[in-house]
Parts: structure tokens; C-alpha cells; sequence
């Protein structure tokens, strides 16, 4: 009989870590938009990373409501990454990566790419103000790999 005392508490233990992670693994919030249709996709825009710890072009303007298509090359000899999203998920995104730096990316707002290799992001920008991208390898986000996208108003 103690078993289902137990299995309750496991349960709810391991519930409670499902909510207290919230959307860390996907990391982005309705604050930053949300993943885009390639149909809907109305620019692209070519991002390159490169040794340097730059990203080209380091500050990107969009329209609120516009998709966009990141057409994302690694120009450098390591892995980089490219992370959209709000400064306070890029932050605790960054501490997560100190504990586990070979951890890999599966979400629509995030790509990790080997040296040379190239990968998309399509993203949708449905909120005005600034959201950052960087790449969050070891020491790189803070050798000033990073940069940010504005999004303003739409004109009518």
C-alpha cells in the first residue's frame, strides 16, 4: 500500500519539474512571435556567423506581422548557434548551456550548425521592441556574439 503514496508523490514531483522548466527547451515566449509558414515568408534575410564571434549583420529591422526567413551559414571552423529570443530567455538559455555546452537545439526559434553548414529559421514577429539573437557555445555570447532584431510598426 505505500506504493501509491509513493507513485503519487513521483507523479508530482515529476509534474512539477514539467512546469517549473516552462519553455525553456523551446525558449520563446508570445513576447517574441512565434514560428513562421515558409508560404508566408515575405523577405529573407541572410544572417552569417562566423570565428570572430560576430554575426553579419548584427542588427535587423523588421515590420510587426512580417515573416521572415534567416537563411543562417556558419562561415567559420567551429559550431555556432543562432537564438532568437527575449534578453531574460537568452540569459537563463545561457547558464543551461554552461552545465550542458554540447546540448543540441530542435526548436523553431534556434539552430546550431557545424563549421560551414547553413540552416533556416522562419519567424513571424507579431510584438513591437527588440529581440535579441546569439550564440550561446561556450564563451562565444560573451565575446559579443549577439545582436538584435526591431521590430516596428507596420506602415498603413
Amino acid at each position: 500500500m505505500k506504493t501509491i503514496p509513493l507513485l503519487a508523490i513521483t507523479t508530482l514531483f515529476l509534474s512539477s519539474l514539467t512546469l517549473a522548466s516552462g519553455d525553456h527547451a523551446g525558449g520563446h515566449g508570445d513576447n517574441i512571435g512565434k514560428p513562421g509558414v515558409a508560404s508566408k515568408v515575405t523577405r529573407t534575410i541572410t544572417v552569417e556567423m562566423a570565428d570572430t564571434m560576430r554575426f553579419s549583420p548584427e542588427n535587423i529591422e523588421v515590420k510587426q506581422g512580417e515573416t521572415v526567413r534567416f537563411a543562417v551559414k556558419n562561415t567559420g571552423k567551429v559550431k555556432h548557434e543562432f537564438i532568437l529570443n527575449s534578453e531574460k530567455e537568452i540569459k537563463e538559455h545561457l547558464l543551461e548551456m554552461k552545465k550542458h555546452p554540447e546540448m543540441e537545439h530542435d526548436e523553431p526559434n534556434m539552430l546550431s550548425l557545424a563549421a560551414g553548414k547553413s540552416g533556416e529559421v522562419i519567424w513571424q514577429f507579431t510584438q513591437l521592441g527588440k529581440i535579441n539573437f546569439s550564440c550561446l557555445s561556450p564563451g562565444h555570447y560573451e565575446a559579443g556574439m549577439k545582436g538584435f532584431v526591431t521590430v516596428k510598426t507596420a506602415a498603413k
